[in-house]
């Protein structure tokens, strides 16, 4: 039983080698391959009795996994869309097959890199269909609150690169002088006039047209002026009528004292901001908070647009795609603004390792992974997303080569073994003779 016992040893030493070998094979093989994470093979012993007596060796067993919560050296590249992560957590995926289902259902899966292009369609995937998952932002940037717990809120990233949009105007900053001495007694009253461009909502160039009149009083100064604002797109109507009143006193002269509403929006003393409304919805209209030097000033005698400022844009063309350290996807317009349209989210589980391999260096939530949760990239215990990067393998080849020969070594003597004992055997047959 001894003998055959060392038989029986030698030969799952061989057995386990041999699937030592595999692993390096694969870790090797895939030392180029972005996103490939090591097979590990791992021996444990198997004892048969607890040494009282004769010793029967129990030999050895081998269990093989994937290190999937380790990670490679990361590299950038030219592609805004390549995506890596600096940290924990994995991209959401599916397989390009699935879209074309009748059940409306993407199965999901993980990949901690991939280089995303988008097709024909203009649906992100890689090479080997796997299709990037996100979700949706709403038409004003804003991507809504989604559950964390399933993939009900995620679809397809589609980015057309051959759409117009318009980014409407919805805020105007005016900084500007107007002269003190126009408000003295005496002075003719003549009104000071600035037409300031907006963008509708349909992208087109409308215009606020502003006018400033000073209230003449009979003696002395007022410090005041009455600011009336018009409409383009509503053919010049007016939406808006404020009295301002300017600070005389030291230190704070010149600065906004109060603001009357007249007609139109109301004005916030602790925002500085006029509600408008204008042809196309609300826009706001900031001239500053009450001794604020930032706004309108009645100073000197000059009248100066110092400052003047807005958001939106003309109608632009959808030029290229990026993706920031909080996985938003950016639109890019020829015309220089910046629209969110997707979010990727990151998935995350207890135990990295315990996912299924996949084809791809793809991967499948088990039980033994864990639920997932998906995370803000960047928040809580998920890394920040990286654009123009991919994850190199986690192979190292130097490491691996090593216990190429290491486990060379261990299979020439298991090999031995079973040679000896086959001549211990012959010895034992021999003695019959």
């Amino acid at each position: 039983m001894t003998i055959s016992s060392s038989l029986i040893a030698g030969v799952a030493g061989l057995n386990v080698n041999a699937s030592r070998l595999a692993t390096i094979s694969d870790n090797i093989a895939n030392s180029s391959t972005y996103g490939y994470k090591r097979a590990i093979a791992e021996f444990h012993s198997l004892v048969l009795n607890n040494g009282k007596g004769a010793y029967s060796a129990g030999g050895v067993r081998v269990s093989t996994f994937r290190d999937i919560g380790s990670s490679g050296p990361l590299i950038t590249t030219g592609n805004a869309t390549d995506i890596a992560i600096a940290g924990r957590g994995m991209l959401p995926v599916t397989q390009a097959s699935a879209l074309s289902g009748s059940s409306g259902t993407h199965p999901l899966m993980l990949v901690t890199t991939g280089s995303f292009r988008p097709d024909s369609s203009g649906i992100l995937k890689t090479e080997r269909g796997l299709v990037l998952m996100g979700w949706p932002a709403n038409t004003d940037g804003t991507v809504p609150a989604f559950p964390r717990d399933t993939i009900d809120g995620l679809e397809p990233v589609s980015v057309d690169l051959n759409q117009f949009a318009g980014d409407p105007t919805t805020a105007i900053n005016l900084g500007i002088n107007l002269p003190a001495t126009e408000s003295r007694a005496g002075e003719s009253g003549n009104s000071r006039d600035l037409s300031i461009e907006y963008f509708g909502n349909l992208g087109t160039s409308e215009s606020l047209d502003v006018t400033f009149t000073p209230t003449i009083p009979g003696s002395g100064q007022s410090n005041e002026w009455t600011m009336d604002v018009y409409d383009s797109a509503l053919g010049g109507a007016s939406v808006g009528k404020y009295t301002i009143s300017f600070d005389d006193t030291r230190g704070a002269g010149g600065t906004i004292a109060s603001v009357t509403t007249v007609s139109g929006g109301a004005y916030d003393a602790l925002t500085g901001e006029i509600a408008l409304t204008v042809a196309g919805g609300p826009l706001t209209l900031a001239i500053g908070k009450p001794g604020d030097s930032g706004g309108l000033t009645q100073l000197s005698s000059s009248f100066a647009p110092v400052s003047i400022s807005k958001d939106g844009s003309p109608v632009g063309n959808l030029t290229s795609v990026e993706i920031d350290a909080n996985g938003y996807v950016n639109a890019i317009y020829d015309v220089g603004f910046t629209r969110t349209i997707y979010q990727v989210p990151l998935v995350d589980v207890p135990n990295p390792n315990g996912l299924i391999s996949l084809d791809n260096q793809a991967y499948q939530i088990s039980p033994d992974s864990g639920a997932f949760f998906l995370w803000e990239a960047g928040d809580g215990p998920a890394g920040e997303m990286i654009g123009y990067a991919r994850e190199e393998s986690a192979t190292d080849v130097a490491g691996e080569l090593t216990q190429l020969i290491q486990t060379q070594r261990a299979y020439s003597s298991n090999a031995k073994i079973i040679q000896t004992v086959d001549e211990m055997l012959q010895e034992t047959t021999n003695i019959k003779r």
